[in-house]
């Protein structure tokens, strides 16, 4: 009979743990000139986390903070949110109509960017017919709770991870352009003191044949 009661009582956990299983989308592309995503959001109220970052340009010789320009617009086309010229951005807002939202990105370089981007949708339901019984409204508050500070230390990470990367990115490119500067300085002042050698040694034969004259 305890078996029972616990397989039941376990099906009915499993059960309370379905509502809070969250829609995410991270991915990381190359963009030319612009790129547009759509995500579904089932339920007005949910809340969406958004995040992007500039992870590289396509040259290490290129480092610029214009950034890019992203738009998100609802199912009926109105904007619910800009970001114009970052080069990292997180942000939040609540969905007011359900349904395909659309994420364009604009790049104004001329070079290709990596970008990476993160959406989370955030959602609860309570099962009505069992949020009633007095025994389970604690619980189910406790696992919200729970979910939620999960969900915010993944999606904090997932930020940082990307910050990191692009950090670590344009460290290295750096480092690279100051290699190429050194190697150049130091063919430059080769070639400067190759020329003064040579206008030196014209100048001791112009003289030592004035003076054999």
């Amino acid at each position: 009979m305890m078996d029972v009661r616990g397989l039941r009582l376990g099906y009915f956990l499993v059960l309370c743990l379905v509502p809070f299983l969250r829609h995410a989308v991270a991915i990381r592309f190359v963009m030319d000139r612009g790129e547009c995503f759509s995500h579904n959001v089932d339920y007005e109220g949910d809340t969406v986390h958004v995040s992007f970052v500039v992870i590289k340009a396509d040259t290490p010789w290129h480092y610029s903070k214009d950034g890019v320009d992203l738009v998100v617009k609802d199912p009926n086309g109105n904007q619910v949110h800009d970001s114009r010229a970052k080069v990292s951005d997180k942000f939040e807002f609540i969905v007011q109509k359900r349904g395909v939202h659309r994420f364009c990105f604009t790049n104004k370089s001329p070079y290709h960017e990596t970008v990476d981007f993160d959406v989370h949708v955030g959602h609860f339901s309570y099962f009505d017919q069992h949020a009633k019984d007095e025994h389970f409204g604690p619980l189910f508050e406790q696992i919200r709770k729970l979910d939620e500070d999960l969900y915010n230390v993944l999606f904090e990470q997932h930020w940082l991870t990307a910050q990191t990367d692009r950090q670590a990115i344009l460290n290295e490119n750096m480092s690279t352009r100051a290699i190429h500067k050194a190697l150049l300085e130091s063919a430059a002042l080769i070639a400067a003191s190759a020329v003064q050698v040579y206008l030196l040694r014209r100048l001791f034969e112009r003289k030592l044949g004035t003076s054999r004259v």
